[in-house]
């Protein structure tokens, strides 16, 4: 390594040291922050190309853990060994006596500071002092030892202070990690995770980045070279593109395995693994040598939830060439990453090859769209919405979003690219920034608004970011459809500006790096910490783990969610800890139920056969009659994924792989035909909604209207989100509350109908009130006749 270069490492890792410390993607678990920011790499292999830093002088010592994480545990109340020996050399206790004694221990100050010397801070002291008082007070038979103390104490022959060491044998028996907070802080040390990869190491890599914009043939060039190498790897963010690769390869003449977390899908005769392979990135093996590796979509490495897998294919992969393909906003960081492991990266950049422009003018009206145009939504309710009055309009569309299976997703590519197919507009979700070869003209955002979870779990909406934005309009005009220039733009006029502020904002750079404790880590705590919950383990660990700054830990909230639902089921660790990996939709009831059952099957050692599981998701499954029977098909095609994913995992006891493989692809063509009638579904859904079109022709047949109601009439509707499918209510709170996510439209039917109730009290009561009102002023008049 030069001189220069080394100086210039120095200077980047200094300022880390003042700006970086405390960068944490927001959603993301807060671990100790890089106070350690030279990286100091523990024993490196013999000609790795890394080198050593000394970071004596400039490290802080790590932040207290987090207390409230430690959980105390039960003791067993067995009588002591020496059973009653104490009471026999001395006297029984006297329970008053020794309640007092207990509490002047506990206000002694001293007392307390010498146990946060050893790790017990005032919230720990509290709770093991009410734990030894609670064992001295209903214990039978004290240990000989404690019960002479006690004794000597009572009697005034000893000192309150001399309980501190059995008070101290006792709290480190609940809180067994005060015993072992120095091995548990060595294990959750996260600081070089460039070292947890010795194969890697063990090589000099040489590093190529594929910088540019969607639709700039970035990752074309990169899979040329995967193509002419003698044995490569592709690790793509979604199953559809390991597909496109591993279907590339193949028919280009070079034999392609596939596998992802759910499919295994060998080339060679007799399951030999093929030199090539395309997988899911999580799926990409830190073991196996490649001439070439292709990581796609690196800017994922920042993704609070993902970004683990990103991090660890590229410190990981066992390849002499790493091929990485992403925005130019990543570049610096990866170089900057690169300097860890003594590696250079080459940078290659890349244009657009075809444009694409933001128009002046906002669509505004559905009568106004336009063959090759894709509307963008952020949730299924607008999709249903949007894809019903089009259709109400007389025009076929395809819809495509992220919970659907990728049958069917290609399949309403397909229908949509078909020239020959009467179906021109596509109605989709983001889903479509990546994975999918569209043939767009036009994108119109239908809303700039997604709903968002922020640190604390709470839904949130935000608006797009200029990468999320630029992906989505980057499929517009793409080099291999028909059409050569795309065109973006807003559904509403208002979002039109802020689409044009949006695009015209530089991408954030990449600052961080995902991590993820790995099962071996959280092993290793386990043996010390044998009675600890995984869930609580996951806590510890991350309370206790420190960073550099080029790195955070990713968030764990949904795998200690799926701890915490299998708590109660007795499985070893490691296979527990494999459960709680499984990617499922934690939103869908449907799906956590059977994840419950597998588990509990599971533990049992009784394996999951194809009848059983038959039995479980109701198979043979009709076509949908409704949305909701839709929805429910789509969370059986989750749970049958979730079958094959644990099946690769444990194969004695998910057995029944390609009986579960088949009858998915018979659930995949009923769900194809239910997406193709979703609007008979929509309106068999709610049947009491108006269809668009008959609006439209009874308003066009009403009266002309004049005054405010005209001006009224005249006004653009301004839809953003959830928008009921009759028009005169675009405009109400109610759809507006629904469209931001904030009312449901079961909710919104429930508050209705407890409207109506209401009205009808009230009206009951003005009646009542109204004939007593007129009984009285009927006897009125008769009195003044009289």
């Amino acid at each position: 390594m030069s001189v220069n270069r080394t100086l210039r490492l120095f200077s980047r890792l200094h300022r880390h040291l003042n700006t970086r410390t405390a960068r944490v993607p927001a959603g993301c678990s807060r671990a100790v922050s890089g106070s350690r920011l030279l990286l100091q790499l523990q024993h490196p292999p013999p000609g790795s190309g890394v080198c050593c830093r000394d970071v004596s002088s400039s490290s802080s010592p790590p932040r207290a853990p987090d207390t409230s994480l430690f959980v105390p545990v039960s003791l067993k109340t067995d009588v002591p060994a020496d059973g009653t020996v104490g009471a026999e050399l001395t006297q029984p206790l006297d329970k008053n006596e020794l309640l007092k004694v207990l509490n002047k221990f506990y206000k002694r100050k001293e007392m307390q500071k010498l146990a946060a010397d050893q790790g017990l801070d005032a919230r720990l002291f509290h709770q093991a002092f009410v734990s030894f008082r609670k064992y001295v007070l209903e214990m039978s038979s004290l240990p000989a030892d404690l019960h002479i103390i006690l004794s000597d104490i009572c009697s005034n022959a000893g000192h309150v202070d001399d309980i501190y060491p059995y008070f101290m044998r006792h709290a480190k028996q609940i809180f067994p990690m005060l015993d072992c907070m120095d091995d548990l802080i060595k294990i959750s040390d996260l600081r070089v995770p460039a070292n947890w990869y010795p194969e890697a190491r063990a090589i000099q890599r040489k590093v190529v980045f594929h910088a540019g914009p969607t639709n700039s043939g970035k990752t074309y060039h990169a899979i040329q070279r995967y193509l002419a190498a003698k044995s490569g790897v592709y690790c793509g963010p979604l199953k559809l593109l390991a597909h496109e690769i591993f279907e590339k390869s193949n028919t280009a003449g070079v034999p392609c395995d596939l596998v992802t977390g759910e499919e295994r899908t060998f080339v060679e005769p007799e399951g030999r693994a093929a030199g090539h392979v395309a997988c899911t990135i999580e799926m990409c093996s830190v073991n196996t040598p490649y001439e070439v590796a292709v990581i796609d979509e690196i800017q994922m490495i920042r993704d609070p939830s993902r970004g683990w897998a990103w991090t660890r294919a590229l410190l990981g992969l066992c390849a002499e060439e790493i091929h990485v393909c992403g925005e130019a906003a990543a570049v610096d960081f990866i170089r900057e990453l690169m300097y860890t492991t003594g590696e250079e990266v080459e940078v290659h950049t890349y244009q657009r090859l075809t444009p694409f422009s933001v128009l002046d003018r906002a669509v505004e009206s559905l009568d106004n769209l336009r063959p090759g145009d894709c509307i963008v939504c952020f949730s299924k309710n607008d999709i249903y919405s949007l894809s019903r009055q089009i259709e109400g309009r007389g025009q076929e569309c395809a819809v495509i979003y992220g919970s659907l299976p990728p049958g069917t997703k290609l399949s309403q590519a397909k229908k949509f690219n078909d020239p020959d197919d009467s179906c021109k507009i596509l109605v989709a979700t983001d889903a479509i920034g990546m994975g999918l070869n569209l043939s767009i003209k036009r994108i119109i955002f239908n809303s700039l608004v997604k709903p968002n979870v922020n640190e604390k779990g709470e839904k949130q909406m935000e608006t797009i970011s200029t990468s999320q934005a630029l992906q989505i309009a980057g499929r517009a005009g793409r080099f291999s459809s028909v059409f050569k220039e795309g065109e973006v733009t807003t559904m509403h006029r208002d979002d039109l500006p802020v689409l044009k502020e949006i695009l015209s904002r530089s991408v954030d750079p990449i600052q961080t790096a995902g991590l993820h404790p790995t099962a071996e880590q959280i092993e290793m705590f386990s043996y010390h910490l044998p009675d600890a919950s995984l869930s609580n383990l996951i806590d510890i660990f991350v309370s206790l783990s420190q960073v550099d700054g080029l790195y955070f830990v990713c968030n764990i909230d949904d795998f200690k969610f799926l701890a915490d639902m299998i708590q109660h089921i007795p499985l070893n660790l490691r296979s527990r800890y494999v459960f709680c990996t499984a990617p499922i939709n934690k939103k869908q009831p449907f799906v956590c139920t059977s994840f419950l059952k597998f588990a509990r099957q599971f533990s049992r050692d009784e394996p999951l056969t194809f009848d059983w599981v038959c039995r479980h998701v109701g198979w043979p499954l009709a076509a949908p009659k409704n949305i909701k029977d839709l929805v429910h098909l789509e969370a059986v095609h989750d749970v049958l994924d979730l079958y094959l994913w644990l099946s690769y995992r444990f194969m004695d006891m998910f057995p029944d792989t390609a009986g579960i493989r088949g009858i998915q692809r018979e659930l995949d063509d009923i769900i194809q035909q239910g997406v193709r009638n979703i609007t008979r579904l929509i309106r068999a859904t709610d049947p009491n909604v108006a269809d668009p079109l008959q609006q439209q022709q009874q308003q066009s047949g009403a009266p002309e209207r004049t005054g405010a109601g005209a001006a009224s009439s005249r006004l653009p509707s301004r839809n953003r989100g959830q928008r009921n499918s009759a028009e005169m209510m675009e405009k109400s709170l109610a759809s507006r509350l629904v469209r931001d996510g904030l009312l449901t439209p079961d909710l919104l039917r429930q508050l209705q109908r407890e409207w109506s109730k209401t009205q009808r009290q009230e009206g009951g009561s003005q009646s009542a009130l109204g004939a007593e009102l007129h009984s009285k002023s009927v006897k009125g008049k008769r009195t003044k006749k009289k």
